[in-house]
C-alpha cells in the first residue's frame, strides 16, 4: 500500500468536512444557538483545518494511480478519520462531553446506523442536531463517493474507492468515467432529498424538521430531532411520505437513474427489486393481520404503522412510529428477521442486501437439482445471465462471514448486557446499520447504558457493516501490508 498517497487523499477528505461544519454552524446561529454552542463548530473547523492542512503538506508529491490495496486503505482509514473529526462538534460544544459517546454517535451517523446514546435529543442545540442529520446524509451515498464526484482529480483511480465504499455485491457503473457515475448518483440523491423536503413542508412539517428528516430518510439513517422519532407527528400524511421515501432509499440508485432517464420499466426487470417489493408488502400484511387479531386498534392505523416499521427496518433506516417491542410475538419475530435482510444492493441501506438472498435461494434450489441429477450442468442465473461459481462462492462467503461475526460479537457483548435479546439485537442493529433493536436497545430506548467497551465494539460493528466486512477485515491480514 502506498501510505503517502493514502494519507494524502485522506487529508482532502478531512478538509472536506470543514464546509459542512460551517454550514451547521450557520444553521445553529440562525436557529438561536448560544455563542458557546456555535463556537464548538468554529473550534472544530479550526482543528480540522490545522490537522488536514498539515497532513496535506507532509504528504505532498505526485499523485500515483491507486491500487486495489490503496482503495481499501483510503476507504477504511478515511472513514475512521472522518468519524474522529466529525465527533469534534459534539465534544467541543459539550453536547456530548464524553469522547467515547461522541465517537459512537458520529460513527452511527456516518454509517447511517441511527443507534444513539442520547437520552434528551430535543435538548440539544439546533446546529448540533442539524450536524447529526447531515452526517447521515453524507454517509448515505458515501463520503468518498462525494469527493470523487466533486474533486475531478480523484477520478484517477477513483474506481478503487467506488468498489471499496459502495454497498452491495454489484457496483453498477452508469458511465465510462467513474467521476460522472458518482455525479449522476449524487444528482439522484439530491433530487429525491429535495422532493421529500418539499412534500414534508406541504404536509405540515417545519422547514428545519423537514430537512433533518429528509437527510435521514434518503440515507436510510434514522436520526430524528425528536425524542419520540417520527411518532412525534400525529400526521398520517407525514408518516406515509417518509415511508415512501424510505422505500425509495432502499432501491438501487442505478434503477432510479435509469427511471429518470426514461426507462421506468427498469424497476420491474430487476429480480432484486421485485423481491424487495414482495417482502415489504408481505411482511406488512402479515404484521397487520397479527396486530388486528390481537385487537391492537384501528385497521387504517395498523396498516400505516406496520408499513412504516416494515420499511424502516427492511431499509435499515430505524425511524419509529410504534413500539414494536410491545407487539405480539409473531410480529416481533418477523421484525427481528427483517433486521438481517437489508434492501437492495446499490442503495443506501445496510444489512445483507436482498441480491445476496436472491442468489443464495437460487443456489439452494440449484444444489437440490444437482442432488437429484448429479450430471446436470447449469449455472445459477440472475437477470437472465449465468453467474460464475466464484461469484456465488463470494456471496456465500460474505453471508457466512456476516453470520459468524454476528454470533461472535453477540457472545462478546452478552457479558455487558442485561439479557441475550438485548445483546443479539444490539449487534445486528449495528452490524446491519439498522439502529434500534429490542429490549434494552428497543425503539423507545437507547445505547447510553452500555459500557464504553461495548460502545466501541458496536461502533466497530457499524463500520464493518457499512463497508461490507471485507473492506475493513482485509486490513487485519499481514499479507495486506506486504509489498
Amino acid at each position: 500500500m502506498n501510505l503517502r498517497a493514502v494519507c494524502h487523499l485522506i487529508s482532502y477528505l478531512v478538509l472536506f468536512m470543514i464546509p459542512f461544519m460551517l454550514l451547521s454552524c450557520g444553521v445553529g446561529a440562525l436557529m438561536g444557538d448560544s455563542w458557546a454552542e456555535v463556537n464548538g463548530f468554529l473550534t472544530s473547523a479550526a482543528f480540522t483545518g490545522v490537522f488536514g492542512g498539515g497532513l496535506l503538506w507532509l504528504t505532498r508529491g505526485p499523485s500515483p494511480e491507486l491500487s486495489r490495496k490503496d482503495g481499501f486503505g483510503i476507504v477504511t482509514l478515511g472513514w475512521i478519520m472522518v468519524a474522529v473529526v466529525g465527533a469534534m462538534p459534539f465534544w467541543f460544544s459539550d453536547a456530548i462531553p464524553d469522547a467515547v459517546d461522541a465517537l459512537f454517535e458520529t460513527i452511527s451517523g456516518f454509517t447511517t446506523t441511527g443507534s444513539t446514546i442520547l437520552t434528551d435529543i430535543e435538548g440539544l442545540p439546533r446546529g448540533i442536531l442539524f450536524w447529526r442529520s447531515l452526517t447521515q446524509w453524507l454517509g448515505g451515498m458515501g463520503v468518498l463517493l462525494l469527493c470523487v464526484a466533486i474533486l475531478p482529480f480523484l477520478g484517477v483511480g477513483g474506481m478503487q474507492l467506488y468498489r471499496a465504499e459502495m454497498p452491495g455485491p454489484s457496483k453498477d457503473r452508469l458511465t465510462p468515467r467513474i467521476t460522472n457515475t458518482a455525479k449522476f448518483l449524487y444528482g439522484v440523491y439530491v433530487l429525491l432529498t429535495a422532493v421529500e423536503v418539499i412534500l414534508l413542508v406541504i404536509a405540515g412539517m417545519s422547514l428545519y424538521d423537514a430537512v433533518n428528516h429528509s437527510f435521514c430518510t434518503l440515507s436510510t439513517g434514522g436520526f430524528s430531532p425528536w425524542n419520540s422519532s417520527v411518532a412525534h407527528y400525529e400526521n398520517s400524511a407525514i408518516h406515509w411520505i417518509i415511508t415512501v421515501f424510505m422505500f425509495l432509499g432502499g432501491v438501487n440508485f442505478a434503477l432510479h437513474f435509469r427511471a429518470l432517464s426514461g426507462d421506468v420499466k427498469a424497476y420491474w426487470r430487476s429480480e432484486e427489486f421485485r423481491m424487495y417489493l414482495y417482502l415489504v408488502i408481505g411482511s406488512t400484511v402479515f404484521i397487520t393481520l397479527n396486530l388486528l387479531r390481537q385487537g391492537h386498534g384501528n385497521l387504517g392505523i395498523l396498516i400505516r404503522d406496520a408499513a412504516f416499521q416494515v420499511v424502516s427496518i427492511t431499509t435499515t433506516t430505524g425511524f419509529a412510529t410504534a413500539d414494536y417491542d410491545t407487539w405480539p410475538l409473531f410480529a416481533e419475530a418477523l421484525v427481528f428477521l427483517l433486521l438481517f435482510s437489508g434492501a437492495c444492493a446499490g442503495s443506501t441501506s445496510g444489512g445483507l442486501k436482498l441480491m445476496r438472498s436472491v442468489v443464495l435461494i437460487k443456489e439452494v434450489h440449484h444444489q437440490i437439482q444437482l442432488f437429484m441429477q448429479p450430471q446436470m450442468v447449469r449455472k445459477v442465473r440472475l437477470q437472465g445471465q449465468g453467474l460464475q461459481p466464484s461469484v456465488v462462492a463470494a456471496i456465500s462467503g460474505f453471508v457466512l462471514g456476516f453470520l459468524f461475526l454476528f454470533m461472535f460479537f453477540t457472545l462478546l457483548l452478552s457479558s455487558m448486557m442485561p439479557d441475550l435479546l438485548s445483546a443479539a439485537s444490539a449487534v445486528i442493529a449495528c452490524l446491519g446499520n439498522v439502529g434500534p433493536g429490542f429490549s434494552a436497545v428497543g425503539p423507545t430506548q437507547n445505547f447510553s447504558t452500555i459500557p464504553d467497551a461495548g460502545k466501541l465494539l458496536l461502533a466497530f460493528c457499524m463500520l464493518l457493516g457499512r463497508l461490507e466486512l471485507f473492506t475493513v477485515l482485509v486490513l487485519f491480514s499481514p499479507r495486506f501490508w506486504k509489498r
